[in-house]
């Protein structure tokens, strides 16, 4: 067994594997940015190293800089999580030039499967079964065009070099391929340093499944059963599960052998996924099932495989790169029960979930289920990386069992000031088509008047608010409406403020059964800042509606796509911002001319700068 361990990663997967690692009797070696060094799993390792500033390219991406660590540590191995390094072939052959063994995919392997245009035409060749699309050389735009044309839409556009939802575009008519097309080439870019893209067929009814696959060094290759991420915003994952509801055994075990053969054509070593995209109009079925890509590293819903079939598939790894066979064998492996993962980011689902920023000035997560988090209470979210926060991971024995748990665990997250997509995640567990399991990759969407929060507090927080000032307002006359009335209770009104509006509300006796503290009020996963009445609230200086384009959310300025004085219509993208992987294009909100032009390519900016200013031609 490896004898020490550095983690090249950080948050809730280096905690994971310290986790095992630990109960292994491995001594673990953590690497960390500045901005991270108080961070939990830094402490928990047994040694940590600093690598450099908050920047990923600057610190968790310097290859040289980790592999200094782990030779300054003594580290016999490396395992790289997932995200950063953890699909680098590159990072992979000089880790094990240094001696050290490499906790992930054979280099030839993640080369043969990171290329999506390259894996496809290796599947193809295995005889797994891929969705219909164009996988040419020529990346001219016309010809990319006329590709898509042929197929019809509405198509994907994916980059070769993609994964994680970037580089990825769905476009609906011929008219908007060219824009999609310079959009998603350019985030293919900067995320993957490659703009080369694909084209494939949209599936109008995509169920996402995946199946969990693992090989050793003797050449034995096994499956872990299947996942069903379906449930995703923007191609972002947000709630998985295992088994796939619906999927049959007939079904299971075709899709389950296609990601055992396609493993076996790249000499698969240790933890992979394979990914395929379901035509699930008619249910599943083993001929509507294609192969989309392989994942040659751990994955983020791995805990969802572990609940079901009893395994920690971190200690797999391990084994398995320290030479040891495969843990079981296929016929050992069995489904026990129900799991679902929720994923909770540091976002806001009100605002089109754009990512928060901040102090986690109070963070309580339930205890009564597994929880894999990357943050404590204190902690900073910084816009630097990914903004998860936690993983919520329930296990029942049936699915109807797994998403009560799940669902009621997320309505118990208490987050603030930073706002989370917990209030989001329970309505989507408690939605009459999730717990029929009426989902597709499109749910969220259809459903987004369901999930996403109104805005307006419900009346159960309203009553825990004015309950809370009850007795500060008691005594004072201006601000408690106390109507005394014969043989009838007591009228009793309190004037407060809930999420900075004011609210008069109609007090009763009932206790509040949502709970409130240091002037926050939490209710099913949502946080509502409340207090006494103030005196004026018009906060906001501009808005889209006086042509003011601000900044939604702090980023860097990506693109420019005006001058000053230039003529722009309704609707046309003006400037591109970036922060947490994500990229937001703000949009002209009338015609008229640039007036005022603050945004400069490359700029960092706060949220609330003033980018744009467009006057109209009225």
């Amino acid at each position: 067994m490896i004898e020490s361990l550095l983690i090249a990663n950080r948050g809730e997967i280096a905690r994971r594997i310290i986790r095992t690692a630990r109960r292994l009797g491995i001594r673990t070696i953590a690497v960390h940015s500045d901005v991270d060094a108080d961070m939990a799993f830094v402490r928990e390792a047994d040694e940590a190293l600093s690598i450099g500033p908050a920047p990923a390219r600057d610190s968790y991406l310097r290859q040289d800089r980790i592999l200094e660590a782990a030779r300054k540590s003594g580290a016999r191995a490396i395992h790289p999580g997932y995200g950063f390094l953890s699909e680098n072939a590159e990072f992979a052959e000089a880790v094990m030039a240094e001696g050290m063994v490499w906790v992930g995919a054979p280099p030839a392997a993640i080369r043969a499967m990171g290329l999506k245009d390259a894996a496809k035409q290796r599947m193809i060749a295995a005889g797994v079964p891929v969705t219909p699309g164009y996988l040419g050389e020529d990346q001219s735009p016309e010809r990319l065009q006329c590709e898509a044309d042929a197929i019809g839409y509405p198509v994907l556009i994916k980059a070769v070099a993609g994964g994680g939802g970037k580089g990825m575009r769905c476009v609906q008519r011929s008219e908007d391929f060219p824009t999609a097309l310079a959009s998603c080439r350019r985030e293919a870019a900067s995320s993957f340093g490659d703009d080369r893209v694909l084209i494939e067929k949209y599936i109008l009814s995509p169920r996402h499944i995946e199946v969990q696959v693992f090989g050793d060094t003797k050449g034995n290759v096994v499956h872990l059963f299947e996942r069903d991420c379906s449930l995703q915003r923007r191609h972002q994952k947000v709630i998985e599960e295992a088994p796939a509801p619906g999927m049959d055994a007939v079904t299971r075990d075709a899709v389950c052998q296609a990601a055992v053969n396609a493993a076996r054509a790249v000499d698969y070593v240790g933890a992979g996924t394979i990914e395929f995209i379901a035509d699930a109009s008619e249910g599943l079925r083993a001929d509507r099932i294609w192969f989309m890509e392989m994942n040659t590293r751990l994955q983020v819903e791995h805990p969802v495989t572990e609940a079901i079939t009893g395994q920690d598939l971190v200690e797999w790894q391990l084994r398995i790169a320290s030479g040891e066979p495969l843990p079981l064998t296929q016929h050992q492996l069995s489904i026990t029960g129900w799991a679902m993962e929720a994923r909770l980011y540091a976002e806001s689902p009100a605002t089109g979930f754009l990512p928060s920023i901040g102090r986690l000035d109070h963070l309580r997560l339930p205890e009564t289920l597994r929880i894999d988090s990357g943050v404590e209470q204190g902690d900073e979210v910084t816009p630097h990386y990914d903004p998860m926060l936690a993983k919520l991971i329930s296990h029942g024995a049936n699915r109807q069992e797994a998403a009560r748990k799940l669902g009621k665990a997320v309505g118990e997250v208490e987050i603030w000031p930073v706002h989370s997509n917990a209030g989001f995640l329970a309505r989507t567990l408690s939605h009459p088509d999730f717990l029929a399991a009426a989902v597709d990759t499109g749910f969220i969407e259809r459903h987004a008047k369901d999930l996403v929060p109104s805005g307006e507090p419900a009346d159960l927080v309203l009553q825990a608010a004015a309950t809370a000032l009850l007795p500060k307002q008691s005594q004072d006359v201006w601000t408690m409406l106390t109507g005394f009335r014969l043989n009838a209770a007591i009228d009793r009104q309190i004037s407060v403020d809930v999420g900075k509006r004011p609210y008069l509300v109609q007090v009763n006796s009932a206790q509040p059964t949502v709970r409130t503290e240091n002037g926050v009020v939490f209710h099913n996963g949502e946080a509502w800042e409340f207090g006494a009445p103030r005196a004026g609230h018009n906060a906001h200086g501009s808005s889209p509606s006086d042509g003011a384009i601000i900044a939604p959310m702090p980023g860097i300025i990506i693109a420019v796509s005006v001058a000053k004085g230039d003529l722009v219509k309704r609707g046309q993208p003006l400037v591109a911002i970036e922060a947490m992987k994500m990229e937001q294009v703000l949009h002209a909100p009338f015609d008229g001319t640039v007036a005022e032009l603050k945004a400069c390519l490359g700029n960092q900016v706060v949220e609330g700068s003033l980018l744009v200013r467009i006057e109209g031609d009225g």
